[in-house]
């Protein structure tokens, strides 16, 4: 599922390609045929990302006429094309600029919907660590109670939005805590260190358009320069060797999902 970082970008990109301009939008697979006919014809004057949530606004700049929602969940891809090579009953949701468009294929969720609908998502929601005014504050008072693990505590989206399977590995190696430790033993301290991490880290995601948490001691290299292969951690390395102990990394089921660690590097 892509994480935070992916839909920041997102938004940035549209924003970029088809921000005030009158966007031609249809629904080729036909399941967001009413949507699309509603915003067709409309300027996009809003992108934004919470979390894994992506909210396109159309109509002009005093009043917002449509609102749509997307989360592209496990399978969604939502991509810039220059040419119509996909299947048409795949594409939920395109819209066209002036020179390319965008194809939206495989989302969990593509619908319009109204202010009340909007701040109730968002007030479902934690803090996201990429957006403005999002306070550290929230994210510990809210660990602090919990009696689940850190590693599933970081997956719920109500505690901290836009963290995945992915990044919740990744960080907890960074900060030496085993993702077996209850959320609430995590202490304020370590809490704050997270926070600013997942600003860090998140954000050069965005910039790169994929996740490198390996530092350039640990790489060989600068993040943007680090191949695939060498810039994480622990995700996805059961039975590897530690890229800083070279213990055995190790996996196990946390929150309902896979996670890894290092249990030489993150023993409590």
């Amino acid at each position: 599922m892509p994480e935070g970082h992916t839909i920041h970008r997102l938004s940035r990109d549209l924003k970029q390609d088809l921000k005030n301009i009158f966007v031609a939008a249809s629904s080729p697979q036909g399941r967001f045929a009413e949507g699309a006919r509603l915003i067709d014809g409309k300027e996009l004057i809003r992108s934004e990302a919470w979390g894994k949530h992506l909210f396109l606004s159309f109509g002009h700049q005093q009043s917002v006429a449509a609102l749509v929602h997307i989360h592209l969940g496990l399978i969604g891809k939502f991509r810039p094309k220059t040419l119509d090579t996909e299947t048409k009953e795949s594409i939920r949701l395109r819209l066209k600029g002036n020179e390319s468009f965008w194809d939206l294929t495989g989302p969990q969720d593509c619908r319009l919907i109204d202010k009340s609908e909007y701040f109730h998502l968002i007030e479902r929601l934690g803090p996201d660590p990429l957006r403005r005014g999002s306070n550290v504050k929230d994210f510990q008072a809210s660990l602090i109670q919990k009696k689940v693990p850190i590693g599933a505590a970081l997956l719920d989206q109500s505690i901290v939005a836009g963290i995945g399977n992915v990044y919740r590995a990744e960080f907890l190696f960074l900060h030496g805590i085993n993702p077996n430790r209850e959320a609430s033993k995590v202490s304020t301290s370590e809490a704050a260190d997270l926070w600013f991490t997942f600003q860090e880290l998140l954000r050069i995601g965005v910039r790169l358009n994929r996740i490198v948490t390996v530092s350039q001691d640990d790489g060989g290299a600068t993040p943007g320069r680090l191949p695939r292969k060498r810039s994480l951690y622990v995700y996805k390395r059961e039975g590897l060797p530690c890229r800083r102990c070279s213990n055995e990394i190790t996996i196990g089921k946390i929150g309902g999902r896979s996670c890894w660690w290092c249990s030489v590097c993150q023993p409590i």
